[in-house]
């Protein structure tokens, strides 16, 4: 069920939702939701991908205490690959959502397109800049990811998973054909597709 509607008169139990990892070649899409608790104000919240690496981390405990609800949820490479990135992501969403303590009466998806959910929902293109909740939430899955990237760094190194955090950059294509995809890279991805093929 989707609603067009202006998501600024709405305050009270609205959830913001977002996702991280769509274009890496490895790792999982991570997703989160976040109902913001007008009585606890969080102070400085932006896309995620506009803040410094301390900010998002000091944001990340911030949210995760005052928030009303919050979830974080994930789709994992075997999923990408079996339903293809988009799916895996709608479904990563779904569970986040899902996971929420608090039931909202609304739920705000960054983007253009909206997983089907059990509440309404409505699409918010550039949401991160917008809505504070969806800031939250794409603050909460970019850190959480980005932790994970380093953790896999260490399981698999040589590839520079820590630095592109899986991320099809020169660096991590020219790791990839010097040492073969790991478990952890999607097979479905061109880049990884390819190296498979030959």
């Amino acid at each position: 069920m989707q609603l067009g509607l202006d998501f600024a008169l709405v305050e009270d139990l609205v959830a913001g939702v977002d996702e991280v990892g769509r274009g890496p070649l490895c790792g999982a899409v991570v997703t989160a939701a976040v109902i913001l608790d007008p009585a606890r104000p969080i102070q400085g919240l932006n896309d995620s991908k506009k803040l410094s690496e301390a900010r998002r981390d000091r944001l990340f405990d911030e949210i995760r205490e005052k928030a009303l609800a919050w979830c974080i949820a994930r789709a994992e490479v075997e999923e990408i690959d079996r339903l293809n990135i988009l799916h895996a992501t709608m479904l990563a969403m779904q569970r986040a959502v899902a996971g929420l303590g608090v039931t909202p009466k609304l739920a705000l998806i960054d983007g253009n397109r909206c997983p089907k959910l059990a509440v309404p929902s409505a699409p918010v293109v550039g949401g991160d800049a917008k809505v504070p909740a969806i800031a939250a939430a794409s603050i909460l899955a970019k850190v959480s990811r980005d932790r994970e990237m380093v953790e896999m760094d260490r399981l698999y190194p040589g590839y520079g998973i820590a630095g592109h955090k899986g991320y099809p950059t020169p660096t991590h294509l020219e790791a990839l054909r010097r040492l073969g995809p790991t478990p952890i890279h999607r097979r479905s991805f061109a880049p990884v597709r390819e190296l498979l093929e030959r």
